[in-house]
């Protein structure tokens, strides 16, 4: 899942559609077309070392191992015409408990806020949440609080009225007014000027707006999202964010991982990026060579999923063959360089051992000095975790 690009202030959609919304519960689509090879026992331990996974966990757990890299995800917002539906990628626990917990909140009247870092897919949660409601063929507008000037936003939040201000010559509707009878998405709601904060959450409590210069209140229906890149605890310290208009909106809070905390899901996310723009480019690029998938698992993602996608579009635009290279994606993602012998660091060097012994000792010592941990160890060797578990069984690690 994946935020989309730039937000504008306000983006409204509405109306009837004809198609039936996507549960976030469910899997997506993938066929595994095929699984690395070996044999279901589990090789001996190292003795006096470090513990370490047998490759048997290993294999259950890496994304290349479980045919993840080979799975294939349609892209169906390419393919629809106008319906009813959102793209949710997850595959791993934490995706998985946000689709359980969206499937949850969808059906009811709570207010929902949505936390998690910038480019995690907030808003196409929110989305999710109001397609899976009663309110699916209602409107659904978004604001961007961060995008609005202070002075403007009473106006665009709540409308006003003509002679309400200098330049107001005509009545103006309010984006709560817009959104009545559906769902508003207040976008990094921590931005809003504390101003307006209160006259929000009277609103959310009598159901009622009153426009700039009038005198009378309307009344409204509005189901309300909010989201936030903040830690909202500190913006409620730092006084960015009313104490009560938080606890109004947060009736159900949906926390967002980051994509560096769910790299199971890394493999579908990029294949289902790379079908999306080869399709749009109209190019043959069906997959990732072993060194791109490496520097894909291998990336920290500070700028998460729409990071990523970012990646690959510019992946699939440089690929001038039917895989993409680690070259064709930005510098920042290649891959780390290994990890460098010294002087004085009693790695048990002979000039008469062979490669392979020297590589298997490697291993070994990287796992100890990472605790068994095979994501860590296969980063710090910049090598995948297929590749690492593989020379494991090898050298019956």
């Amino acid at each position: 899942m994946h935020d989309g690009g730039t937000p504008s202030p306000v983006k409204s959609t509405g109306g009837p559609h004809p198609r039936k919304p996507a549960v976030p519960g469910q899997r997506p689509r993938v066929h595994a077309s095929k699984r690395p090879s070996g044999g279901s026992g589990r090789p001996p331990r190292a003795t006096g070392r470090a513990p370490v996974r047998p490759v048997a966990e290993l294999e259950a757990q890496d994304p290349a191992a479980r045919g993840l890299w080979e799975a294939t995800v349609e892209p169906e917002e390419d393919r629809r015409p106008s319906g009813i539906t959102q793209s949710m990628i997850g595959v791993s626990p934490r995706m998985q408990r946000v689709f359980r917990m969206v499937a949850k909140v969808a059906p009811t009247e709570s207010t929902v806020l949505i936390t998690g870092e910038s480019g995690t897919g907030k808003e196409m949660v929110a989305t999710s949440v109001h397609l899976q409601s009663a309110r699916a063929h209602k409107p659904f507008v978004t604001v961007n609080c961060s995008a609005i000037p202070e002075t403007l936003f009473e106006s665009e939040l709540f409308g006003h009225v003509r002679g309400a201000f200098t330049g107001a010559v005509v009545d103006k509707v309010g984006l709560l007014k817009r959104a009545d009878g559906g769902t508003i998405f207040l976008d990094e709601v921590a931005e809003m000027p504390l101003s307006v904060q209160p006259k929000l959450l009277r609103a959310l409590q009598n159901g009622e707006i009153r426009r700039v210069g009038d005198a009378e209140s309307t009344r409204i229906d509005v189901r309300v999202i909010a989201a936030t890149n903040r830690d909202v605890k500190r913006a409620l310290t730092e006084g960015h964010l009313r104490e009560d208009l938080y606890y109004r909106l947060s009736v159900f809070h949906i926390e967002l991982p980051p994509l560096r905390e769910r790299p199971e899901d890394i493999p579908l996310l990029a294949n289902f990026f790379r079908q999306r723009y080869a399709r749009r480019l109209d190019k043959r690029v069906e997959g990732f060579t072993e060194r791109a998938q490496a520097a894909l698992m291998h990336y920290d993602y500070p700028g998460n999923v729409r990071e990523l996608e970012n990646a690959i579009e510019r992946a699939v635009t440089l690929a001038e063959g039917p895989e993409i290279s680690h070259l064709d994606l930005p510098p920042s993602f290649r891959e780390p360089p290994l990890l460098q012998l010294r002087e004085g660091n009693a790695f048990p060097y002979s000039e008469t051992m062979s490669l392979e012994q020297i590589e298997a000792e490697h291993i070994r010592r990287a796992l100890a000095h990472f605790a068994g941990n095979t994501t860590r160890t296969a980063r710090s060797l910049g090598i995948s975790r297929s590749t690492l578990w593989r020379k494991m069984k090898h050298y019956r690690i």
